[in-house]
């Protein structure tokens, strides 16, 4: 079939970005036209002052703009401005924020240190108070925020849904000539939930621009529903993130699927992958995961792209596997002495290929690649920078040799 080209190319892009009200949350805005941002959560005993402060740098460090952590008890409060001032001693400034359920009126009240340290506050609408409780208990929090100038995150969730809410959706649903399923419903109530919040948070004084709501379910398809929903409903700036998303590969993928989809039609200011790591494991996979998901897809840029294959049986040699290893670790120990040396680094490509099909080609797209031979072949490696060889490596020391390419390229192309 020929093609029409009468017709314009499918875009390439992603949606328009949808319009929110931009919110300042520390040194870090989110929606508007701020970039979207990454966040994630400690999993310590925040009253552990020394342990948590470390999680927090450790997470900033590897890429997380925003910090959460959870505020459950007295000495969790009081610990919170020891956190703020041990991981500003360290020269982070990732934006701290408190998660409250249940007594979060009482702590922020009674440890004013705790309310002014951090940076926002995240209240969940179906357990910050109950029956008649509710209400007086949230607008507490809200006072609170007034005062000290605090945004809030309203954040739902449909293991802790407002039962109240989802009762009295379910009965007028009974009713109807046409009803929706239980499903349908729960998504229903838990948008309703954060948008009547909002609302309220308003009504108290609290403007646009200092709140942010989320809606968490741990299926994608859900997911993706709610929050199309939120974002058709309201103007405010949105937190992505599936909730309970799982361990290991599987909630990577589910996170991944859901995140990329309302991404990619212009929802989602600020995001989080909720993985739940290994016993012991490294806490800040969640944010790595985050920001790779944001690069590939071209949100943000953070570091050097590296293009390598996933060999076959013609690449029977690990050599070219250690190479893409090497050089891919080299880079993200490298990025940042570069970030401050080589403004613009992070927006080049690299290749690293196994053999004389794809490796070529593909080094010829990237600004500087390197295609080594498969089995049977030449045991010669070209380079090739901008789309030109430049060079043919041979032997046992191509990881540096090709390195010092690197280097020499970065200095001439950024420094």
């Amino acid at each position: 079939m020929d093609c029409d080209f009468t017709k314009p190319p499918r875009s390439a892009e992603p949606a328009r970005r949808r319009k929110t009200c931009p919110v300042r949350v520390g040194s870090v805005v989110v929606g508007g036209d701020a970039p979207i941002v990454v966040q994630s959560m400690t999993n310590t005993d925040t009253a552990d002052v020394g342990k948590t402060a470390a999680q927090v740098i450790a997470l900033a460090r590897a890429g997380s703009e925003m910090v959460r952590v959870t505020v459950d008890r007295p000495e969790a409060a009081a610990a919170v401005p020891h956190i703020k001032e041990a991981i500003l001693k360290q020269g982070v400034n990732a934006a701290l924020i408190g998660d409250f359920h249940y007594v979060g009126h009482q702590l922020l009240s009674d440890y004013p240190e705790c309310a002014e340290a951090l940076d926002k506050y995240r209240i969940n609408p179906g357990n910050v108070g109950f029956k008649d409780k509710k209400d007086r208990q949230f607008a507490a929090i809200i006072e609170i925020a007034l005062k000290y100038g605090k945004p809030v995150r309203i954040g739902g969730n449909w293991g802790s849904l407002d039962q109240e809410l989802a009762a009295r959706l379910m009965d007028e649903n009974s009713r109807a000539a046409q009803p929706w399923s239980a499903r349908e419903i729960v998504r229903e109530a838990l948008v309703r939930s954060v948008l009547g919040s909002a609302e309220l948070a308003e009504k108290l004084g609290l403007g646009t621009d200092r709140i942010v709501l989320s809606a968490k379910v741990s299926a994608v398809q859900d997911l993706i529903a709610v929050y199309r929903d939120l974002a058709e409903r309201s103007g405010y700036a949105l937190h992505l993130g599936l909730t309970e998303a799982g361990m290991g590969s599987k909630g990577i993928v589910a996170s991944s699927a859901a995140l990329a989809v309302l991404l990619q039609e212009g929802i989602g200011d600020t995001i989080r992958f909720s993985l739940t790591p290994a016993p012991g494991g490294d806490r800040t996979l969640e944010v790595k995961t985050a920001r790779e998901l944001l690069q590939t897809m071209g949100f943000r840029t953070f570091a050097p792209e590296v293009a390598a294959c996933p060999g076959c049986g013609r690449t029977t040699s690990t050599v070219f596997q250690e190479l893409a290893r090497d050089v891919q670790n080299w880079i993200t120990a490298s990025m940042p002495e570069w970030k401050q040396r080589y403004p613009g680094v992070e927006h080049m490509r690299v290749a690293v290929m196994g053999c004389i099909v794809n490796g070529p080609g593909e080094s010829k797209h990237a600004d500087i690649g390197i295609s080594l031979p498969g089995t049977g072949e030449t045991p010669t490696a070209p380079v090739f920078i901008d789309g030109r060889k430049v060079a043919t490596l041979r032997g046992t020391a191509l990881a540096p040799e090709f390195q010092k390419l690197v280097l020499d390229y970065i200095e001439k192309r950024f420094g």
